[in-house]
């Protein structure tokens, strides 16, 4: 089993019907699908690989050495328990938003991320457009539901993670399994090192590493908003013994102010009754269970938002 490939650029030319379909499938079945000839230009890919590693190199690489990972681990292996580190990643991490501080060593760095963000967003906007038409909402609907109003819009943040080569990958998650929280997720992974995978039918599956590509999954707010026609899906990073895998992850996320429910028209399409399987809620709610509850059952967390 491998999870779909899907050719973007036919979206709007004589095949759109059978892309339209793919996208269908791989949101409905996957919950995550790989785009290639996305629109994001390959030169900018190829800066944007180049900036992250070397500013990984110069500015994050020797202090991962005296990292909590790493003398959690060092003291395991000292131990000779054989356990595992449960409650930790092997993840060094960096969330880039408009508004906060990024690394200030490297101008290319921002300069490169800056245009990588605005194009990844622009992909985010066209791939929830055509859910949007897929699960029959009018155009922007999506959109709409995660913008709380002017002054509350929605959440946009990349993720910049490296998994250095771990020493005892048995012994320590890259990332633990978890379901993601928000909206929409662009994954531009490693198109080298591995590691990636999605449960599948109670399997763990590899998202193989395609050069280019980037990743699309849906989170649990796409899961509310279409009353479980497409769900998140569980996803984990494996920590390897060889390679820096390079991870840069986009979040399409609803305002913190933004109330989410399942879209009407998909509670009682037409005459056929059909139940609301989510409770309403604000997304600020549901982040606050999320943050002590990533990495257990979504199932709970909606339990506990519907019932605040």
């Amino acid at each position: 089993m491998a999870i779909p490939v899907i050719d973007f650029s036919k979206l709007n030319g004589e095949e759109r019907a059978k892309i339209m379909a793919q996208i269908a499938n791989g949101c409905e079945e996957w919950g995550f699908f790989q785009l290639v000839n996305h629109g994001i230009p390959e030169e900018l890919l190829e800066r944007v690989k180049k900036v992250c590693s070397e500013w990984y190199k110069s500015e994050r690489e020797e202090d991962f050495k005296n990292s909590t990972p790493m003398k959690l681990l060092e003291q395991l292996e000292e131990a000779k328990t054989g356990e595992k580190l449960e409650n930790v990643d092997w993840e060094d991490v960096i969330t880039l938003l408009d508004d906060n501080e990024w690394p200030s060593e490297s101008p290319e760095f921002k300069e490169t991320m800056k245009e990588y963000r605005y194009e990844v967003k622009k992909l985010a906007e066209k791939v929830m457009e055509v859910m949007d038409e897929n699960l029959g909402l009018p155009k922007g609907y999506i959109k709409k539901e995660f913008d709380a109003d002017e002054d509350n819009q929605a959440f946009f943040g990349t993720k910049v993670s490296h998994y250095p080569p771990c020493p005892s990958p048995e012994l320590v998650n890259g990332l633990r399994a978890h379901t993601d929280a928000g909206g929409v997720i662009l994954l531009f992974q490693d198109d080298v090192v591995g590691g990636l995978q999605i449960l599948k039918e109670g399997q763990w599956i590899d998202v193989q590493p395609l050069p280019n590509s980037i990743v699309i999954n849906t989170g649990d707010q796409i899961e509310v908003l279409s009353n479980g026609r497409y769900k998140s899906v569980w996803h984990r990073v494996l920590a390897t013994p060889d390679g820096n895998r390079r991870s840069i992850a986009s979040f399409y996320n609803p305002s913190l102010k933004a109330t989410i429910a399942p879209a009407p028209e998909l509670v009682n399409p037409g005459t056929k009754e059909v139940e609301q399987a989510y409770p309403k809620f604000v997304f600020g709610d549901y982040m606050s269970v999320y943050a002590s509850q990533k990495f257990l059952p979504k199932e709970p967390r909606f339990e506990a938002v519907g019932a605040m």
